[in-house]
């Protein structure tokens, strides 16, 4: 029976992929084998000596003290991509929003006193303040071509706009998924240069903080609309504040307000909402669920943002798992102390990430106890089971 502790409302679908016969599921558990979490901050968290996974129901891991579950031999799991419609619908909607001063203008309905006649006068004599643009011919930037960003391209795409996009670490199979009309910029300053809107799908880290910022607001496009569904703090809020007072940026949309922000005219900040639906919420439960689940009852990995990729399928015999570091011998160690034991390798896999390997063995008798302790106190091992 493996434990499952939740330290945050994981949605029934998700935990619907763990079956009750094989999991005990709960908020306050002794030992468990598992986290699943959303938003909840473990950094200051004693981590259990039984756990072997955290799973993080959502994209973004910086919650999650991600350093030390590597140097522990623990994979975080993420789920990227569970919830990219309902970002990409979060977008559009922002820079419909921006254009078209959609909030502006309700305020300014809402407001509105007197008989309806009165009302009607008002309304022809307002709605000059708030005419707006439209999107068709318009150039968006998408920085971050990750799930989401892929997304927002395409639809904005087949708005009507031209698109320009910039990753640098974008893969094959991303590219693929990417419309042939998305142009490639070779660097953020180039497509800033460029674009009337960009938004920012990118984690927030030493090489994104304030990417926007008074320098490069200098050379972008007067009237430039800037949307930050992402993180807080990708986008440098005191000189944008200051860009659109100065009438250099016409708008600005993003997911964190403040009290700079909040009440800032041009501005419209939403609380946290990217991935605030329903099916989203299902998507990245049931997503890192999954994950989770093939991780402990057959080792196999799948979008960890520690560890490496390895799927392996499951033979006749009996599976091992090592976490080790990415050092020289080490599966020859192994390979010797399961030989040694007269155990014979039915199928092995052995995958890399940074400073961290994963090997998966199958061989054809049970793995002892005394066996595992042996490979477990090779130097460089960072844990190992039976898998």
């Amino acid at each position: 029976m493996y434990k499952i502790l939740t330290l945050n409302n994981i949605s029934v679908a998700g935990l619907e992929r763990l079956p009750r016969d094989g999991y005990e599921v709960a908020s306050e558990i002794q030992h468990p084998d598992a986290i699943l979490l959303r938003s909840f901050k473990m950094h200051e968290m004693d981590i259990p000596a039984t756990l072997k996974a955290v799973g993080r129901a959502g994209a973004g891991v910086n919650n999650i003290p991600v350093d030390k579950m590597s140097a522990a031999g623990i994979p975080v799991f993420n789920a990227p991509g569970a919830n990219a419609n309902a970002v990409k619908e979060l977008v559009i909607t922002g820079m419909l929003l921006a254009c078209r001063n959609i909030c502006q203008a309700w305020d300014f309905a809402r407001h509105l006193e007197g008989e309806d006649a009165e009302i009607n006068k008002q309304v022809e004599a307002g709605k000059k303040n708030f005419g707006g643009f439209e999107l068709p011919g318009r150039t968006l930037g998408v920085v971050g071509l990750g799930a989401i960003g892929r997304q927002v391209a395409n639809a904005a795409e087949s708005l009507g706009m031209k698109v320009i996009g910039f990753d640098p670490g974008i893969t094959v199979e991303g590219a693929w998924e990417l419309s042939a009309n998305v142009q490639k910029a070779t660097s953020v300053d180039e497509l800033l240069t460029q674009v009337d809107f960009v938004t920012f799908h990118v984690p927030l880290i030493d090489a994104t903080k304030n990417m926007i910022n008074a320098e490069r607001l200098k050379f972008m496009k007067d009237n430039v609309v800037i949307l930050n569904f992402a993180r807080g703090g990708i986008i440098d809020d005191e000189a944008v504040s200051a860009a659109i007072k100065s009438g250099k940026v016409y708008a600005y949309v993003c997911d964190f307000p403040s009290n700079l922000l909040k009440t800032h005219e041009r501005v419209i900040t939403l609380p946290h909402l990217g991935a605030s639906t329903g099916e989203a919420e299902d998507n990245c439960a049931i997503m890192v669920a999954n994950q989770v689940r093939e991780y402990l009852e057959h080792g196999n990995i799948t979008n960890s943002v520690n560890f490496p990729e390895v799927k392996m399928p499951r033979t006749e015999g009996y599976r091992l798992a090592v976490v080790n570091s990415n050092v020289p011998n080490m599966v020859g160690q192994v390979s010797t102390a399961l030989a040694d034991a007269g155990l014979n390798i039915i199928d092995m896999l052995n995958k890399s990430k940074g400073d961290l390997a994963y090997t998966l063995v199958d061989v054809d008798k049970e793995v002892s106890t005394s066996v595992i302790e042996k490979i477990q106190g090779i130097d460089g091992v960072l844990g190992v089971r039976a898998v």
